[in-house]
């Protein structure tokens, strides 16, 4: 994945001077986007918006669609070749992509390149962006973007669909938690290592854990402001669980109240798990399995930047 999960810190690169911030290297901001890769398209988007998303604008040469509330933004990705990649052959929807707000694209790619970070080759058509990318878990992207204030990457990649309301509001104010990711059995320190190294994210101590099935390692983002930091979770297997691949397993979703946002989301259809492991309650709530392998996780969050709770497992 990155020689960063091999190779020790002595042995690497010294940090570039012009990422002088030691905890913030490449000037980090959050998640611009989550990138879905799948062969169904249209039922994926029916879960999408059955969790309040609304499809906004289509891309201009893909055969992909841009989903929005609030402040997410969540792309689905149908293009053939590229739904085969990022499925390995399988009949599922998968995260394929993460895309993280940066100070400066070229300049974070560079630094993570340097780092031992393995390189996404860029094939961008005429008039489309050229968005550099790096390896992440189980071959999906990070891609590093700069363009997400005044004017955004959306403005030159895609098309608004007719008579839609382009910034849909957030379901009971919905935003970006964290992403949870599976990694294989004894990995957490190696993974950990590679997004402090990368983009330096730090460990939350067990001490300050919450919600609903805390289990796994817990990681914070830093960000240029406090309101974009957000979480990774990094869960290992269970012994003698036959599938150990490593991968972005499901999006956790920050709301002021849980309890609300549950209800406000099974009125558009959103079913939540309700057993004696796993329940809706303030802390967090969990949905069903979609399409094989879409899950949600609402976490309880007063705001972008109030990380409280953990995202589970």
């Amino acid at each position: 994945m990155s020689d960063l999960l091999t190779t020790a810190a002595s042995q690497r690169e010294p940090l570039q001077a012009s990422f002088s911030d030691a905890s913030n290297p490449i000037g980090l901001d959050g998640i611009e986007f989550i990138e879905y890769a799948t062969s169904k398209p249209q039922a994926l988007g029916q879960v999408l918006e059955m969790m309040g998303f609304k499809p906004v604008a289509r891309h201009r040469s893909r055969e992909v669609l841009l989903y929005r509330q609030g402040a997410l933004n969540v792309v689905v990705n149908a293009h053939p070749s590229e739904v085969q990649g990022a499925s390995h052959g399988k009949d599922v929807p998968t995260i394929s992509a993460v895309a993280l707000r940066v100070r400066d694209a070229r300049a974070a790619y560079a630094y993570a390149l340097e780092r031992g970070a393995w390189e996404v080759p860029t094939h961008a058509q005429v008039m489309e962006l050229n968005i550099p990318a790096i390896h992440g878990a189980g071959g999906s992207r990070i891609y590093f973007v700069d363009r997400y204030k005044e004017f955004s990457i959306y403005d030159v990649d895609f098309t608004p669909i007719p008579s839609v309301e382009q910034k849909p509001q957030a379901t009971q104010g919905i935003h970006f938690f964290g992403v949870v990711q599976y990694i294989g059995p004894e990995r957490s320190n190696d993974w950990t290592e590679f997004y402090k190294e990368l983009f330096g994210f730090g460990e939350i101590p067990d001490s300050q854990r919450f919600g609903i099935m805390p289990k796994g390692r817990l990681l914070q983002s830093p960000a240029l402001s406090s309101s974009n930091a957000f979480m990774l979770q990094l869960v290992e297997p269970e012994l003698n669980v036959l599938d150990a691949d490593e991968k972005l397993h499901r999006i956790g979703l920050g709301v002021p109240d849980v309890l609300a946002a549950v209800a406000a989301l099974r009125k558009l259809g959103i079913e939540f798990v309700e057993t004696t492991a796993a329940h809706t309650e303030q802390r967090g709530a969990i949905t069903k399995t979609y399409l094989g392998g879409v899950v949600f996780e609402l976490v309880q969050s007063a705001h972008a930047g109030a990380k409280t709770a953990s995202v589970g497992a």
